[in-house]
């Protein structure tokens, strides 16, 4: 549905209806698994109470879109202040009186009907929120990112599994065969959008970047490597670690990624409420970006910058242009990415032939987040719109850019000039990363 004509009214209403529908069955997906008990509690002082998330959800769709786009007086506008994201932080959330389970599935249910009535009416036409259905598409984006929260959350919820998938598939028959590294080469690209419909402010403008050749893996770091960075003490190793990693690391006790234990031998990890050895050929996942830094200098390479990261996943030498996508314009299909929950793990590394870049790199997009070496600053040019707390309120050296998107991240809020961020410390997220290098004599 993603490559739906946008200029047509009618195939975008249908585009706009198939995207809030496929959010909302998720949301129901990772809810209706669990009961109330479970909804309520803090399943980690890192997340919201997974029922806060519900009613924020139908909370921001309804001021939005019913109120901003529609003119419509506020539903309940006492509860505004409980599931506003900057009026409560995340670990004082259980304390607040927040609707119960049931209530949070009417008030949701109610804004999504009136909603679609909204939807039916409206010219999609005439005003910045409604051209190319941007304020419906950003409250797809939005329902899909707390989606994939609360799939953080399930993670890091303790008790028996509620959830599953199909494994991704196998490695494919090349993987054993490409090389290690790619090289991109030397010269200038266009990095974000003036042209991609949703995206979202930190994605704009399009600016020229010129950048020296580099090499990049061609996957990203797996488990079996990872494991070989443990082996040889690099959690010991100060010299690996920048100042204030080794800090963290000292004081978080760091000694592996996030869920895993050691039984004998073998490294073990829990995935859901299970148990299971790691999976030595999977992108490692669930790594702060102070370890992602180090397992880098360790290997005598460095985390790449935000725009080699786009460089490699976007510019086609060929044409001179920057695609949506590393493998074209299409939207994501199932044999291009592991995207939208489709899997509940990453998929063997060198996975996806037919999402490959023209650098050769692959999995660029899907399976894990990769940490990039960059901060999250705006573009030359930046404009925060239509509110500045989505992103100008972040900006600065305290976060760090991930791209790329994971398993958990829908195809509506993944694309080439997606950024995402977060704290270095953050692992509960799912991350993982690639290493680059500069090319010698450039």
């Amino acid at each position: 549905m993603l490559n739906a004509d946008r200029t047509d009214p009618a195939l975008l209403r249908e585009l706009i209806a198939a995207e809030l529908e496929s959010a909302r069955a998720r949301t129901a997906g990772l809810t209706d698994c669990l009961d109330e008990p479970d909804l309520t509690a803090q399943h980690s002082p890192l997340m919201s109470p997974l029922v806060w998330d519900l009613a924020h959800i139908g909370n921001q769709e309804e001021l939005w879109l019913l109120r901003n786009v529609g003119g419509r007086d506020p539903m309940h506008p006492e509860i505004d202040p409980l599931y506003d994201a900057f009026e409560h932080p995340r670990a004082e959330r259980p304390s607040l009186p927040l609707l119960p389970p049931a209530e949070a599935r009417r008030y949701a249910h109610e804004v999504r009907g009136r909603v679609l009535d909204l939807l039916e009416a409206s010219p999609l036409e005439g005003a910045p929120l409604l051209d190319a259905g941007f304020a419906f598409g950003m409250i797809a984006q939005h329902e899909q990112q707390h989606d994939e929260t609360m799939l953080a959350t399930h993670q890091l919820r303790a008790g028996a599994a509620v959830l599953a998938a199909p494994p991704p598939p196998a490695a494919p028959a090349d993987a054993t065969g490409l090389p290690a590294e790619v090289l991109v080469p030397a010269g200038p690209f266009t990095m974000g959008t003036d042209t991609e419909p949703w995206a979202l402010d930190n994605e704009r403008p399009a600016h020229r970047v010129d950048l020296p050749a580099y090499w990049l893996d061609t996957a990203p770091v797996t488990n079996g490597a990872y494991q070989a960075f443990i082996a040889d003490g690099g959690y010991d190793d100060p010299r690996w670690w920048t100042p204030q990693g080794w800090e963290h690391r000292t004081n978080a006790g760091l000694g592996a990624p996030l869920f895993w234990s050691r039984d004998g031998d073998q490294w073990l990890r829990r995935r859901f409420g299970g148990t299971e050895p790691v999976p030595a050929d999977e992108p490692v996942l669930h790594v702060s970006w102070y370890e992602a830094d180090a397992y880098a200098r360790w290997a005598g390479r460095r985390l790449p910058t935000e725009a080699e990261w786009e460089k490699a996943a976007r510019h086609d030498p060929a044409s001179g242009r920057s695609r949506r996508f590393p493998w074209g314009d299409a939207a994501p299909g199932p044999e291009h990415a592991n995207l939208g929950q489709r899997h509940l793990q990453p998929a063997p590394a060198s996975g996806y032939p037919a999402g490959q870049a023209p650098c050769g790199a692959r999995q660029l997009i899907g399976d894990v987040w990769e940490w990039t070496a960059s901060d999250f600053l705006p573009y030359p040019g930046f404009r925060a719109w239509p509110y500045k707390e989505y992103s100008e309120v972040f900006f600065g050296p305290e976060y760090k850019v991930l791209r790329g998107g994971s398993f958990a991240v829908a195809p509506v809020a993944c694309r080439g000039t997606f950024r995402n961020w977060d704290y270095p410390v953050r692992r509960q997220i799912f991350a993982g990363f690639r290493t680059a290098r500069d090319q010698e004599g450039a």
